[in-house]
């Protein structure tokens, strides 16, 4: 049985891949899943991934892919042999992720389509040229990238129930914008707790700042395992 540690993903958001392996150090028994972003990328990442991927560790290769589809099935295909657990594909339009799911080929990486990034909300859609609200949008994206093969979404918990509701347990559904009671919510807009979250249908919820900016890393890690799995068990 899968258990609620098993299920917490940590955002090394951080500037070097030193700062990225004192965190691993001080979290690997506590949290499931290190997530690799961007800014981390760029900065050593890729060895961190394969080093950690070789040393046992799920890893979360946070690329966002979008481009042409060679693009996308070449790269995607670059990640997989990395030994990568999961890695994100914009979600906007079929040919994408097909393209992701042929470069997958027979690997066991996970492929999740990014829905509605988190800090964004109707006025930022509208600016977009988008007219449906941000639960309208994931729905549609979330179907489209269950017909194109995917394993999953990055949703929030917002949508994860709707998610749930039309397409069943079928799609793996991991949430970012976790932000436990209390909590500042920086620059995120749909924001929820880790047991909202967890009762709401999400899979995994992939925390950044609350964890990796607080004294101790390790315990507030815990506190959100402990969180979640008692919302499980509710």
């Amino acid at each position: 049985m899968t258990t609620a540690r098993e299920k917490l993903i940590v955002a090394l958001d951080v500037p070097n891949d030193a700062a990225a392996r004192a965190l691993v150090d001080q979290l690997q028994d506590s949290v499931g899943v290190f997530k690799i972003g961007l800014e981390l990328l760029f900065a050593g990442g890729v060895d961190l991934a394969r080093e950690l991927a070789e040393q046992g560790h799920k890893v979360f290769l946070d690329a966002k892919l979008l481009d042409i589809t060679n693009t996308v099935e070449r790269s995607t295909a670059r990640i997989a042999a990395l030994g990568s657990t999961f890695l994100t594909v914009h979600g906007s339009d079929s040919r994408t992720l097909e393209a992701a799911v042929r470069g997958r080929g027979d690997s066991d990486m996970k492929l999740l389509a990014i829905t509605v990034l988190t800090h964004l909300g109707p006025d930022d859609l509208r600016e977009q040229g988008v007219d449906l609200a941000p639960e309208d949008l994931v729905l549609r994206r979330a179907r489209m990238a269950h017909e194109a093969g995917f394993d999953g979404v990055v949703a929030s918990a917002r949508e994860a129930a709707r998610i749930r509701e039309e397409i069943g347990s079928s799609l793996l559904v991991v949430t970012p914008g976790i932000r436990p009671a209390g909590a500042d919510h920086g620059d995120q807009k749909r924001v929820t707790t880790p047991a909202d979250a967890m009762q709401a249908g999400s899979d995994y919820l992939v925390v950044g700042r609350p964890i990796t900016t607080a004294d101790d890393p390790s315990a507030a890690a815990i506190a959100i395992a402990n969180e979640m799995a008692a919302a499980l068990q509710s």
